[in-house]
């Protein structure tokens, strides 16, 4: 599933998991490189969701201050 498939949760659920993977430390040095990078690519993506919906919901105040 690429990254534009997946939602927010998902990715955080995959971060999740992938940190747990890399607390066990029974993986190869090239599978930890390689779920490090997937780990840095989610945590980009979730943050700029967060931040999408944090504008979002500055908007939506700010319209909704309008019509008060």
């Amino acid at each position: 599933m690429s990254e534009k498939e997946r939602t927010f949760e998902q990715s955080m659920e995959r971060l999740e998991e992938i940190v747990g993977i890399l607390e066990d430390n029974e993986q190869s040095l090239d599978e930890t490189i390689a779920l490090f990078e997937e780990g840095l690519n989610l945590v980009k993506y979730c943050d700029d969701k967060l931040k999408q919906f944090e504008l979002k919901i500055t908007e939506i105040k700010s319209k909704n201050d309008e019509e008060e």
